[in-house]
């Protein structure tokens, strides 16, 4: 069921489902809204307590004037939290939410349990990458970028198998609320967490689609060497595995909260 939540003036909607410790927060990717994490959240069978959130300028969350930073991403989160009463959490993001997982664990590092970081890495694309991204945006619209963009999210057996979800996910995409998507834009062009990743101590698992052309292998694999952490790689996956191969990415998450000692 949606719920919603007036944080500063800002509203955020968010799905609380499942009881029992620790809190796993879900973060999801620019352009998506909570429901990429569907397959994964079934996966786990109700064994912990999952929160999932849109985030601002995303979904049926409320999308403010931008440019939008990293702060402003983490400080959202940090916010919900505290509305909810959860003291600390494992954060689990993919894309921008990885990087904003990342960014609390710096900031308030009482608050982050464990990390598990998806296709994800401390620097993601250059500024002239995002501000190319930007332009286009403004100049062609949203939806006739998004057909670039998606093209990144999945592999090609993905549009072929399953040219349904293919199509409802580029609808997700298209119809973000612009306002939102190039604020996002912005914290990813100007956010660079790499002089913070030593400072980093809370346990972490690096997960990445073994084809994602986003943030490719090599990305996490630096990201994992800087945090100290193991990567995973999924097979047959781009830049989504937790929609392509939910079952694994839920997996890999239950083996990692195993090993901490937080689940059977």
């Amino acid at each position: 069921m949606a719920s919603f939540a007036n944080l500063d003036h800002l509203t955020l909607h968010y799905r609380l489902e499942g009881e029992g410790s620790p809190t796993l927060v879900f973060l999801n990717s620019l352009g998506s809204d909570l429901r990429i994490w569907d397959g994964v959240v079934a996966s786990l069978e109700g064994r912990c307590r999952v929160l999932r959130y849109d985030l601002r300028g995303h979904g049926l969350s409320d999308a403010p004037v931008g440019p939008y930073t990293l702060e402003d991403h983490s400080a959202d989160l940090l916010a919900l939290l505290a509305h909810l009463g959860v003291p600390r959490a494992v954060l689990v993001g993919i894309s921008v939410g990885g990087l904003i997982a990342l960014d609390l664990a710096r900031r308030q590092p009482e608050r982050v349990e464990a990390l598990v970081l998806c296709d994800t890495g401390a620097r993601i694309g250059s500024q002239d990458s995002w501000n190319e991204r930007i332009a286009a945006i403004q100049h062609k619209g949203l939806p006739e970028v998004a057909r670039t963009v998606i093209a990144r999210w999945f592999t090609e057996d993905f549009f072929v198998q399953r040219k349904a979800e293919a199509a409802g996910y580029y609808n997700m995409l298209s119809r973000t609320p612009v306002e939102g998507y190039l604020g996002t834009c912005a914290a990813l062009r100007d956010g660079d967490l790499r002089p913070w990743l030593r400072s980093i101590r809370a346990p972490a698992l690096v997960l990445c689609g073994e084809l994602d052309k986003a943030t490719p292998p090599e990305l996490s694999q630096e990201l994992a060497q800087g945090l100290g952490a193991r990567l995973e790689l999924i097979p047959q996956t781009a830049h989504l595995p937790c929609v392509e191969a939910p079952a694994l990415v839920g997996q890999h998450i239950r083996s990692f909260l195993k090993e901490l000692g937080y689940v059977r």
